[in-house]
């Protein structure tokens, strides 16, 4: 690919995220032309080349399935906004098949396709970057460069929270068949074979185990990687994760009220906490509407803040404030990692890539084992070595799943 050429991208799902993802890569004109459009769901699709056009596009070619964009020699690249228990396949196949990709948070729907991610990237030698636009968000960099330069001292603790409103998803029926137009097989993929109910499908399909991994694996991946790449560290040597659904009485599987401590046995802890429910601002992180997100690191001389608004810096006995940086542009920009993405395509070097997929797998890794111990009530020993847990055959057959043939990880 010569350096001036554009590259030739089809975006793979069109719900809410993926409509982003077309908006955002509009606004790169003179790296990358949306070539096609894929979803499983007909009026996604079409709304999705409507979206394209709309943005200054030409009407983007239109596929139902995501084996025929890995299959057509024209297609670069793919941008994969599927719910997270595709991502591993989409990831693998397209990269089998030549194309670089772009693949939303979390980077995998269990621990073993992480890996698996990493390894067939690495074997292919193809592009893969995680949606963690953090990792190219100039303030968050420049936090995590002072946390490294000892602005806090030792750390030895991140608090990394995610007060994300979340109402009750209520209750939906059965239905004996999809919608006209969606490809209900499809779309369940690798997950077991369920009747369709609205509540499984759109965005709701993140509050359920088959297919979503909760706001850990939603929102909190986010901060679970910025806790993670201030902190330094990788696998933890144990993990306990407690919570519940709480309040609501709906179809929801996954907890609305999770904690989660990660000890790495050399005087450092993770603990994470997300909440849906109503909840104030936990100092010295600001409340945004409904909403308290982000990230404080605890060190031997101060505190460090950092969320979507900025970070803080506190220091001496008093917590004095004594440095503060704002975002630049627009809070919540992905434009700057897709930018990351698009360069690295032509540069061929994967560690060009702000969060490269065994950046990425190793985040949902860590938000993969806290919910592993919340589902089997235990606190856990885990062998990095291994990707295995110590005297625990009841969380090691979390680490994978059993998949749905012929859709099989």
């Amino acid at each position: 690919m010569g350096a001036n050429e554009r590259v030739h991208l089809v975006q793979v799902g069109l719900g809410g995220r993926g409509r982003d993802h077309v908006n955002t890569y509009a606004s790169l004109p003179n790296l990358v032309n949306i070539v096609g459009v894929c979803d499983v769901n007909q009026a996604a699709r079409e709304r999705g080349q409507q979206l394209v056009i709309k943005a200054g596009g030409n009407k983007p070619r239109e596929y139902d399935n995501m084996k025929k964009v890995f299959a057509d020699k024209d297609v670069d690249a793919v941008s994969m906004a599927t719910p997270n228990h595709w991502h591993a396949l989409g990831v693998i196949w397209a990269c089998q098949a030549g194309k670089d990709v772009y693949v939303e948070k979390p980077a995998s729907h269990n621990i073993y396709e992480g890996m698996r991610m990493v390894e067939v990237a690495r074997k292919t030698g193809r592009m893969v970057q995680v949606g963690s636009q953090s990792r190219s968000t100039a303030h968050k960099i420049r936090a995590m460069q002072m946390l490294r330069e000892g602005v806090i001292g030792k750390i030895y603790l991140c608090r990394a929270l995610c007060y994300k409103r979340r109402k009750s998803i209520g209750r939906a029926p059965e239905l004996a068949s999809p919608p006209p137009g969606v490809d209900w097989d499809q779309f369940l993929g690798p997950a077991p074979m369920r009747k369709f109910t609205e509540l499984r499908f759109a965005y709701n399909w993140h509050w359920f185990w088959d297919t979503g991994n909760g706001d850990i694996g939603n929102q909190g991946v986010h901060e679970m990687d910025i806790a993670r790449w201030g902190m330094g560290v990788e696998w933890p040597k144990n993990v306990v994760s407690t919570g519940g659904k709480f309040v609501y009485d709906d179809d929801q599987e996954t907890p609305n009220t999770q904690m989660a401590t990660f000890d790495y046995g050399n005087g450092q802890q993770i603990q994470f906490e997300v909440r849906g429910l109503p909840s104030g601002p936990e100092w010295p992180l600001k409340k945004r509407g409904a909403n308290t997100i982000g990230n404080i690191f605890y060190g031997s001389e101060g505190i460090l803040a950092v969320d979507a608004n900025g970070y803080e810096v506190y220091k001496g006995e008093e917590l004095q404030l004594s440095e503060e940086g704002k975002p630049q542009g627009r809070i919540w920009d992905t434009a700057p990692h897709m930018e990351n993405f698009l360069k690295a395509i032509k540069s061929r070097n994967h560690k060009d890539l702000n969060a490269d997929i065994e950046i990425g797998a190793l985040s949902a890794g860590l938000c993969h084992l806290a919910n592993i111990s919340y589902r089997t009530g235990k606190k856990l020993e885990f062998d990095a070595g291994r990707i295995k847990f110590v005297n625990a055959p009841d969380a090691d057959k979390l680490i994978t799943r059993d998949y749905r043939k012929p859709y099989v990880v």
